[in-house]
């Protein structure tokens, strides 16, 4: 098993900020409205105002399912909250006229996963049928945690979660990456961004389920103005 390609429960770029970010966005947290616009400045509104944000709308899964052919994702460049706003016509508009919504194809999950037990099997391991199809045993080949690592984010924000807020640390093909995952009456969301100083100049993602877009453009409205001028 490779334990070095994530670890969960950690610190992260909040941990600069707040004195304890797990506990900072709880419903009963002192000053909680305070510290999602702290964070929305910082990990969104940011990298939005310099252009390395990206949203990405993950559908397909649905009832229980979590098959990796099945979860599809838009990406779009995210360069001011009328940007996500766009995003959400086109989903409404696709419900609207029965369209399939928006899809840049499989490739979260089912092409890196393919892809990896291939270069797997390329090196002589055995990988039954039980490992190929159980994500909890992905971590049995290279590459495996950090696919499992993220197919529990997709997981958590298709299907919901009790903690507020989860952070993880995981080697993806750009480099290591801050998983901030976010469970909030408000919205629920991830991001996914550089760690440490190239935060500032490498690319961040910004991830929801399709049913997130309008209480996310909703609070990405009220809070980015609060603090612009900052």
């Amino acid at each position: 098993m490779r334990y070095t390609e994530a670890k969960e429960h950690t610190q992260g770029r909040l941990h600069e900020l707040f004195a304890d970010p797990y506990h900072a966005f709880r419903n009963n947290a002192d000053e909680r409205q305070l510290h999602i616009r702290i964070m929305l400045h910082l990990l969104v509104a940011r990298p939005m105002q310099r252009g390395h944000l990206t949203l990405r709308v993950i559908h397909g899964w649905q009832n229980g399912v979590f098959d990796p052919e099945a979860l599809h994702n838009a990406d779009y460049p995210l360069t001011c909250v009328e940007d996500l706003e766009a995003a959400m016509h086109a989903f409404r508009a696709a419900t609207a006229s029965g369209r399939d919504f928006p899809s840049d194809g499989a490739s979260l999950l089912a092409e890196p996963l393919a892809r990896a037990l291939a270069k797997a099997e390329a090196k002589g391991e055995n990988v039954d049928i039980s490992t190929r199809t159980i994500p909890a045993r992905w971590p049995a080949f290279e590459g495996g945690l950090t696919l499992y690592t993220f197919f529990k984010m997709y997981h958590r924000l298709v299907y919901g979660e009790d903690d507020t807020y989860r952070c993880a640390h995981c080697l993806t093909s750009q480099g290591m990456r801050e998983l901030h995952e976010f469970h909030l009456e408000e919205g629920e969301f991830a991001v996914v961004i550089p760690p440490g100083p190239d935060y500032k100049s490498e690319d961040s993602v910004l991830v929801m389920h399709e049913s997130q877009l309008v209480p996310m453009a909703k609070l990405l409205l009220e809070s980015i103005p609060l603090l612009e001028n900052f």
